[in-house]
């Protein structure tokens, strides 16, 4: 991070109900690769340096502000009731500033693919002496977006509306994204003289510029990639912003010596890590909390949330690794296979059909197909631990809480709930009766009565 010259505080706009969401969950929660995008916004104003962070919300949304206090205590909230337009909104967040004197940015939160380097571009300006700066970029179809009108000299002279705008201000494609930085103390007095004489009766944000301008101060405009300032008003915009965030990280990952043999059908979290010699088949998607390390393949059609993937792994087929889930070097997860909460020695196996919940896999030992830890007893979970080099047999359950110890044999088909000990064999299975010739008079009987219900 650069050296600030002064402190840094961003509000963040979330009140909005988003209507055309069609949802009960407030607007700024519903999720961009993986994370709800007031996180995005509050991860951006920590990235470049805030040290004071409001989120203006409406009372009305508990859940959004339940998850601030989870996980964004530091963040503040304060709320706008009613929504009054946002200049309103960011006066609304005066009283949680107080005594601030730094630089202040104006956020969204439902913009979550902003990058920190426009922001600090935008907090640049104010150290060149400008009282404004505004985010803007150039639309391919400006429509109705307000548009910044700047001078031969790179000033910012105005924020039209486009339904206000002249037919010569219409042809001009640099927009207005909302997203406005300058001295605190600048905006909030300039704030006081905002008025809501407009068709909307709101008190708008973009009046700032206007009466800057009126006091000769100075302000500028920094453009931004239009991809990087999607707002997500709907379920389509939510889609496009998933689409856009997509294709720039298979390309980062590509870029960084990931192979993804089908580029268009991997899905990352916000937060994956892949290294490098790391190949990727197919129809892969990653929750958060995901992190593979070099020489490891993820095959295909598999599900990665919460686990760690060691250097020369191997998942899938048709895996699923849940949260807690870690493979050390060389261990194997096969098709169909699910671990939750297990961690797998080096070189490990558990081929294909299993279920690993809660416990431990010790190096090189071998989970046979059909095996379950059978870890819940309705109340609470317990662990199964597999010692190194043990054989589990297929389609065998164990009770957990067992240990199997190193170099321990269980019998396929075996209901195993005691402790093995190391080396030895352990099967826990009804004994085999044989009767012979039953099979043959069996048949026989059959076939007849068949021939005699045939013949009725």
């Amino acid at each position: 991070m650069t050296q600030l010259t002064r402190d840094r505080a961003a509000v963040i706009l979330a009140a909005g109900k988003g209507t055309r969401m069609k949802s009960a969950l407030p607007k700024v929660m519903h999720a961009v690769a993986g994370r709800p995008m007031v996180d995005w916004s509050i991860d951006l104003a920590r990235r470049v340096g805030c040290s004071r962070i409001v989120v203006i919300a409406h009372p009305s949304q508990d859940v959004l502000v339940d998850h601030i206090a989870r996980h964004a205590p530091d963040a503040a909230v304060a709320f706008q009731d009613p929504p009054m337009g946002t200049g309103h909104a960011v006066r609304c967040a005066e009283d949680a500033l107080a005594g601030f004197q730094g630089d202040l940015v104006v956020l969204y939160g439902d913009s979550p693919l902003i990058p920190a380097t426009a922001i600090d571009d935008l907090f640049a300006t104010l150290d060149d002496g400008a009282a404004l700066g505004v985010l803007g970029f150039d639309a391919v179809e400006p429509g109705l977006y307000g548009r910044l009108i700047v001078s031969h000299s790179s000033e910012l002279e105005a924020i039209v509306e486009a339904r206000e705008a002249t037919p010569e201000q219409l042809k001009i494609t640099l927009c207005n994204s909302g997203v406005m930085a300058g001295r605190a103390e600048t905006m909030f007095r300039l704030l006081q003289k905002v008025t809501n004489q407009n068709a909307k009766g709101e008190y708008y944000l973009t009046d700032l510029v206007g009466l800057a301008r009126a006091e000769d101060r100075i302000c500028r405009a920094v453009r931004c990639a239009e991809d990087d300032l999607i707002g997500c008003d709907s379920k389509a915009d939510l889609a496009e912003a998933e689409a856009i965030f997509q294709a720039r990280r298979r390309i980062e990952a590509m870029d960084q010596g990931v192979t993804l043999v089908a580029p268009e059908t991997v899905f990352f979290s916000y937060d994956t890590i892949v290294d490098p010699d790391v190949v990727i088949e197919p129809n892969v998607v990653f929750g958060p909390g995901v992190h593979v390390r070099s020489g490891a393949r993820i095959r295909a059609f598999s599900h990665l949330e919460g686990a760690r993937v060691g250097p020369g792994a191997q998942v899938g087929p048709f895996a699923r690794l849940r949260p807690g889930a870690v493979l050390e070097a060389d261990a194997f997860v096969g098709n169909f296979v699910e671990v939750k909460n297990v961690r797998m020695g080096k070189g490990a196996k558990a081929s294909h059909l299993s279920y690993l919940g809660d416990g431990t896999v010790g190096a090189g030992a071998n989970i046979g197909a059909g095996t379950i830890f059978c870890n819940y007893d309705g109340y609470f979970k317990y662990e199964t631990k597999i010692g190194e080099g043990a054989f589990v047999g297929s389609n065998s359950a164990l009770v957990a809480p067992v240990t199997i110890g190193a170099n321990a044999y269980v019998g396929s088909g075996s209901v195993i709930t005691k402790d093995v000990a190391a080396g030895s064999l352990a099967v826990g299975r009804a004994r085999q009766a044989g009767y012979e010739g039953w099979a043959s008079a069996f048949h026989e009987k059959m076939a007849a009565k068949k021939a005699e219900t045939k013949k009725g």
